[in-house]
This record gives structure tokens, sequence and C-alpha cells, in this order.
């Protein structure tokens, strides 16, 4: 086989164009064979039975503690990693040194932080709340 030469023939062309056709037949009619079979029952996921306030009295500690840690490590001095007060020296060094383009993408990472600091606030007067209710209801039991 090693000098052997294969001539092609119409024939062969013919094969090919019929096996072709007939994949594409089968293609476009076999998924709408598998269309009329019925579905399988899709399974649902019961409902709430209640507003899971158990659970968020149990886990409201921790949260309170997560929330403020957070907050301390925003209002941190230019030292603290994470800080405020870090990204806008940052943010200064960077236009000083006439890096435009990260000085304003660290720009945009302090104006995030500037919103997270007032969206942690707000959530740690939530947390008190919810604290005082679940004192108040025997732990949302």
């Amino acid at each position: 086989m090693r000098n052997a030469t294969f001539r092609s023939t119409s024939g062969g062309r013919r094969i090919a164009a019929a096996v072709l056709a007939a994949t594409a037949v089968l293609t476009v009619t076999a998924p709408s064979a598998f269309a009329d079979s019925t579905p399988a029952p899709a399974t649902t996921a019961k409902p709430p039975t209640g507003d899971g306030a158990k659970g968020i009295c149990k886990r409201e500690s921790k949260a309170e503690k997560h929330v403020e840690r957070a907050l301390n490590r925003l209002d941190g001095g230019a030292t603290t990693v994470g800080s405020v007060a870090r990204m806008q020296q940052r943010a200064d060094n960077a236009k000083k040194e006439g890096h435009a383009a990260i000085g304003t993408l660290l720009d945009h990472k302090l104006a995030y932080r500037k919103g997270l600091v007032t969206t942690l606030q707000q959530r740690q007067k939530d947390l008190k709340d919810v604290a005082a209710w679940c004192s108040s209801n025997n732990g949302g039991k």
C-alpha cells in the first residue's frame, strides 16, 4: 500500500451526498419525535412554611459581629488594609504620578467603599432592631 494510488470517482461523491442528506433528514426529524413524548414531571420545591425568624435570630449575633468588623476595617486609617482612607491615599498617589487609568479605577473602588459604609451602617441599625424583636419574641420560635 506504500505507493498505492486512489482514484476519486463520481460514485463516491454520490454516496457521500446521500449519506449527508440522510443525516440531515434524521437530524431534523429526530427532535420532533422526542418532543412528542411526555416530559418527566418536574420536582417542585415546597413553599416556605414560615419567615425564617428562628434562623435569623440564631445568626443575628454573628451577623452583627461581621458587620462591625467590616465597618471597623473600612473606617480604619491609611495604614489599614481595606479602609476608605487607604484607598483614598492610593488614588491620590496614582494621580500624583500621572497614572490616570489607575487613578480612575481607584476612584471607582473608593466610591464603592464609601457606599458600602452607608449600606453596612443601615444593616447595623436593622440588626439592632432584629435583636430587640428576637429578645421580645422568644428567639423567633
